[in-house]
């Protein structure tokens, strides 16, 4: 459906951009300041960890997915190339507790629980950020409360100088593995309140790329050790998004169109010197979002937040070793949310949200249960900001009611308290302390309790207790050392009944595990430095580094007692380089990811060697007639590292790509 649509938007995109060569792109304007101050109930009790702008746009990043890696405290599951399927996992306590916002409203998947990060590209995003606990703002939906961390993906809202009417942007890559993608940004002022943008991208690669296939023995001799190339990991893929943004007096609203349909091979994992997989997936995933604000009085503010999505998924097994499989499953759901926050006194506030979800499952799948849920989210939270102190607690009530066709219920309902705590001690804000605690609580998936061949609906949710102490340190000046930033935080973790997933052969099926109790301890460090090293030129250096002991502490009695859970790495941490002058950007990043285990038990037969890559990327910024232009080349695993992020699922070694970019 998506690719007919492609076409005219391309020609669109020439139209404008023919329009555009008459506009005087080199024309400087002037705006007074302004400044501005938030509401009590819109401020952060906690600020979260960000990236945006230029320091979004110079990495070497195709994804939301590769992106993300930058983030102390989150942990990429990549099961490779441009295909593979990319989620994270926050603090080891999985993909399931990470809320994904797309500009404001949370991305949900009740068949499987997990956002496919690959589907969403950079192009048009603006800002990505990460709370741990949760987003400790009053004037937020009821489900942000729930989970326990959340990732914020804002994408880019047009601004308009006086004068402009439109925007338009043009990308273009070609790279390793046959990848070619070429997408449009079209940003349209209809009216001094209302402004519009679509976004257009097609993506395709043949998913072949060449790796070591090698097995270490127990004993430490080589079982086996080749070089094959990778197969059955193509992907065509259309995505399409429409934005319009407008604002009111004393607030704003904004709404969205977003489709991906993609064909795909599905690599699968090599075992038993089976090279290449019969399995292929279709998706088509479309979902409405729309969102409402507006400050009522001085000291009363709501927001109002609505989406429809759909979600069709095409499996396909045709694999002659393996039993045929063709399955199709659709997806439905429905969501609104209502949040009124009220300033009592000066510094204290009030606020009351509910949310209600509706999700729907239904497969030709043999003898399946047609799963429906009914969620209903109600919080109540108050914060104070008094001094030096800023406090905010917060209550949340989940009630879940899941009926199937033959008639049967399942009800669950749960509380989930919150406190968080920011102490500031000196002026200016240069120095702060904080510290939260909190409950969070998430269902099983539809999969997890009625999948055909792996659900188990006596399943329990999961539960987690988390406690986080940090402190962040920033501060500027003037000379040669521009600005520095550090922020530290020491976490514990208990979670309950912990449900674990991971692929057995086939990416689309899963094994269940249920480990009872993991007892999570770990540290999160990232810092910032800009310098100014001479004149038209700055250099910028981040650092993460993260710390975790995630243990399976269910049982004595079990031999993997008090090991590290699967895929978990003790040790692991980037670091990123910029480096700018005169329109040059060179780029340098580095990714560690330390010993890990790939069962329960951490023996030398379930061991997983560290891997770390090296990225490089050039970047050129010149103008051509009435054009701003960006050619860009990168090398991704600059020393050919040969590694996997989930066993037997081998990643690209060296490969690189060039792009250009040209803004009217």
């Amino acid at each position: 459906m998506l690719r007919f649509l492609f076409v005219p938007i391309l020609f669109a995109f020439y139209a404008m951009t023919v329009r555009a060569q008459t506009l005087p792109v080199d024309t400087a304007h002037t705006i007074d300041e302004i400044i501005v101050r938030s509401r009590p109930s819109q401020r952060e009790i906690i600020a979260p960890r960000t990236l945006k702008g230029d320091a979004l746009d110079q990495l070497s990043s195709g994804s939301i997915a590769d992106a993300l890696r930058y983030f102390a405290g989150l942990q990429l599951k990549d099961y490779g190339g441009v295909g593979g399927l990319k989620t994270v996992d926050i603090r080891s306590m999985g993909t399931h507790h990470l809320g994904i916002f797309y500009d404001g409203i949370e991305l949900g998947n009740a068949q499987n629980g997990q956002i496919d990060l690959g589907h969403f590209a950079l192009d048009n995003v603006e800002e990505i950020s990460l709370y741990n606990g949760q987003k400790s703002a009053l004037l937020q939906s009821a489900a942000d409360f729930g989970n326990a961390g959340n990732i914020y993906i804002r994408t880019r809202r047009p601004i308009f100088f006086p004068g402009e009417r439109y925007h338009v942007r043009f990308n273009a890559k070609y790279g390793s593995s046959d990848l070619f993608s070429i997408s449009s940004l079209w940003e349209q002022r209809v009216s001094s309140r209302v402004s519009t943008s679509l976004n257009a991208c097609f993506l395709s690669s043949s998913g072949r790329y060449r790796f070591r296939y090698k097995r270490v023995r127990p004993d430490g001799g080589i079982a086996y050790d080749t070089i094959a190339v990778r197969q059955n990991g193509d992907i065509r893929a259309f995505r399409t998004e429409l934005n319009i943004n407008g604002t009111i007096q004393h607030g704003f609203w904004n709404a969205k169109l977003y489709a991906y349909e993609s064909e795909r091979g599905i690599p699968g994992a090599i075992v038993n010197n089976v090279w290449r997989r019969g399995e292929r997936q279709n998706d088509l995933n479309v979902f409405f979002q729309g969102r409402f604000q507006r400050d009522i009085t001085s000291r009363f503010s709501t927001r109002w937040m609505t989406k429809y999505a759909y979600y069709r998924t095409h499996y396909a097994n045709r694999d002659t070793t393996q039993l045929p499989v063709d399955n199709r499953f659709w997806q439905q759901e429905a969501y609104i949310s209502t949040t009124n926050a009220y300033e009592i006194l000066p510094g204290w506030s009030a606020s009351l949200a509910y949310d209600f979800k509706w999700n729907k499952l239904n497969a030709d799948v043999y003898r399946f249960v047609f799963p429906q849920r009914k969620s209903h989210f109600a919080s109540f939270a108050t914060s104070l900001e008094r001094w030096i102190i800023g406090v905010q607690a917060s209550v949340l009530g989940i009630f879940v009611n899941d009926r199937l066709r033959a008639g049967s219920q399942k009800n669950i309902s749960r509380f989930v308290p919150a406190l968080f705590l920011n102490i500031r001690p000196f002026s200016g804000k240069t120095v702060s302390f904080r510290a939260f605690a909190k409950q969070s609580f998430r269902m099983p998936t539809f999969n997890d309790l009625y999948y055909t061949d792996v659900g188990n609906a006596a399943l329990r949710p999961e539960k987690a207790k988390q406690f986080d102490i940090g402190a962040s340190f920033e501060r500027s000046f003037a000379g040669f050392l521009k600005n520095i930033s550090v922020q530290t935080d020491v976490y514990y973790n208990m979670v309950d009944d912990k449900i674990i997933a991971y692929p057995k052969g086939q990416q689309f099926r899963w094994t269940m595990l249920n480990l009872g109790k993991v007892d999570i301890r770990g540290l999160d460090f990232s810092s910032a430095l800009k310098f100014i090293p001479f004149r038209n030129s700055e250099l910028n250096c981040r650092l993460q580094y993260t710390f975790q002991s995630a243990r399976d502490v269910t049982s004595s009695s079990t031999s993997f007692y008090h090991h590290q859970i699967p895929y978990i790495p003790r040790h692991s941490g980037s670091l990123v380089l910029n480096f700018d002058y005169c329109g040059w950007h060179l780029n340098y990043s580095f990714i560690y990811t330390g010993e890990r285990y790939n069962e329960q038990e951490n023996i030398q037969y379930n061991y997983m060697q560290p891997w770390y890559t090296h990225d490089a990327s050039l970047q050129y910024d010149f103008r051509l007639k009435n054009a701003r232009c960006k050619a860009i080349l990168e090398v991704n695993n600059l020393f050919d590292q040969k590694y996997d992020v989930i066993l037997n699922y081998p990643m690209p070694g060296l490969n690189g790509a060039i792009a250009l970019r040209i803004d009217f």
